[in-house]
Formats: structure tokens, sequence, C-alpha cells
């Protein structure tokens, strides 16, 4: 039996702080207090996912969030995601106009002209549209072609600029991404991403393509995650993001503003047993003087000021 050789636990990255030089170390108690408009204690960002999942995953190198369950054709899962797409929406965009909320909505490009009839009143309530990648079965990973990864993120900007968009945030299929994604996206005009939570505050990241500025989207209160993987009621979910908001708000005199990110998703929430679920959340947020619910873009503008 061979001795390892010498290097086998030399890691040049190993140091106090990170091993990667997106983002610098910055703990909770050593970064410079955000202060957010109207003096809000948290900025809550709601982004409700618009996806087209085929029934016949390619699977690689996985199957994202929401893909095919059963053999083919699993008309059962399908027909409920396209549910989503085509009733669930409504409900989600009537109960955000009631509250008076303004959500971010990434999409898969390769649906933006087959979805213009979607696309439009949500434009037209004046959310934000966002690029969701090129579909549910593009996912980016370490094991992706650089050209390749090029080339799917440059088709993304030509389908939106196709139909008249010219979004700034991104958001992963999977929110899964290769070493270079966040490279690859600024030097097509994404300055924002929504696939990172590694924060409770914005964070900007350096590539060579220029920065790209992170706003934390928790996994932990997104619907899905929630309320199918782990199975809570919907009582709980919106008990939970009310604790959250009141946690944050608790702990503004020391860390200044924070941040809360919700997911949405259509076959999810926008079911009619769930619809009075969100409800009650919007409305938690959008009367909350220590609230203030925006856009992805709101939010990054405000950072820069902040």
């Amino acid at each position: 039996m061979s001795a390892l050789p010498p290097d086998y636990l030399e890691y040049p990255h190993r140091r106090r702080g990170m091993d990667q030089d997106l983002y610098p170390w910055r703990p909770a108690v050593e970064r410079a207090p955000i202060r957010w408009p109207g003096g809000a204690s948290v900025a809550a960002i709601v982004v409700c996912v618009i996806e087209h999942h085929t029934l016949t995953p390619a699977g690689k190198p996985f199957k994202p969030p929401g893909a095919m369950v059963t053999p083919y054709p699993d008309l059962r899962h399908y027909t409920t995601r396209d549910y989503g797409n085509r009733v669930g929406v409504f409900r989600i965009l009537d109960a955000l106009r009631q509250a008076g909320v303004r959500a971010t909505f990434p999409i898969n490009a390769a649906q933006l002209r087959r979805l213009r009839w979607l696309v439009e009143p949500i434009v037209a309530e004046g959310h934000e549209i966002a690029a969701y990648g090129l579909s549910t079965d593009h996912i980016h990973w370490g094991g992706l072609e650089r050209e390749t990864e090029a080339a799917w993120v440059a088709e993304v900007r030509a389908r939106f600029d196709a139909e008249g968009l010219k979004p700034r945030a991104w958001l992963s299929p999977a929110r899964q991404q290769s070493f270079a994604t966040l490279e690859l996206i600024a030097a097509h005009g994404f300055d924002l991403c929504l696939d990172w939570e590694q924060d409770e505050v914005p964070t900007p990241m350096t590539t060579p393509a220029g920065e790209v500025l992170a706003l934390p989207l928790s996994n932990e209160l997104d619907d899905r995650t929630l309320l199918i993987d782990r199975r809570h009621s919907e009582d709980a979910w919106a008990g939970q993001i009310e604790e959250a908001v009141e946690f944050l708000k608790a702990g503004a005199d020391r860390f200044g503003g924070r941040m809360l990110g919700l997911t949405l998703t259509p076959y999810v929430t926008g079911q009619p047993f769930r619809i009075s679920a969100l409800r009650r959340v919007l409305s938690r947020l959008s009367q909350d003087e220590g609230v203030w619910t925006a856009t992805a873009s709101a939010i990054a503008d405000a950072f820069a000021k902040a």
C-alpha cells in the first residue's frame, strides 16, 4: 500500500473566509447596514416561475424539480403543470393585484412566443419579466461544455430580444449553475441573479465580464419545497413566512435592512385550496410598514443607493 502523495492535503484556497473569489468573506456582524426605501427593515421579493416541463425530460445531469415522475406518458403531472400556466397563474395575478404587490416572473425562453398571451398581462400590470434559462431541460452544470453553455445563454437573450423584452434578472433552470454561468450571463447583459441564497442581503459578485448582483431567494420558503416535498400545510407555510418577517424586522437595529425572497409556483400556490394562504401572505407583506415589496430591478436599484 503506497503512501499518499505529499500534496494530497494541500488546498491553495484554504484560508479564513471563502474558497472562491466571487465575493469576499463578510460575516453578518461585519457588513455595513442597508437602508431600504421608506425606512423598511425588510425588502421582500416575490418570484413567480413560469416554466414548461416536457413529457420526455432528458434528465441530464438530473431531472429538474417538478419534472415528470411516472413512465411516459406521465399525463397526470404534465397536465397539472400546464394547469398552473393556464389557470393557477391568473389566481396569483389576481392576488398580487389585490395586495398591490409587484412581482418578478422568470420565464423559460423557449416558451416566450407560445406564452405571449400570458406575458402581456404580466407586463401590463407592472410586474417584471426575468429570464429563466432556455428550458427546464437545459440545465447548467460543471460538466457542461463552455461553448454549449455560452450558446444557450446567447439564445436566451436573442429570444427575449425578438419579443421586445430586455430582462436584467436571470434565474437558472433548477437554480443550477456551472463555474462559468455568472460570467456568461454578465456578458449577455444580465446583471441580476436569483440562483443564490448565500446571505440575507444582496451580494455583488465579480466576474471577468462584469458584476452580477445576487439577490437571495429562499429555497427554505419555496412553496413547492414546503407544500409538495415536505408536505407542510398551507397554514404552516404562511406562518413560517410571517415568522421570518418578524425575525428579520426584530434584528434591523443590529444588522440593518435585509431581504426575504419567496418563490411561487403556479401549479402549487395557484390551486383553489391554496390561494387563500397566498392572499394571507401577500396581505401581511403589503400592510406591514416595516416591509417593502418590490421587483428584482427595484431592489437592485435601491441597493445601489443604500
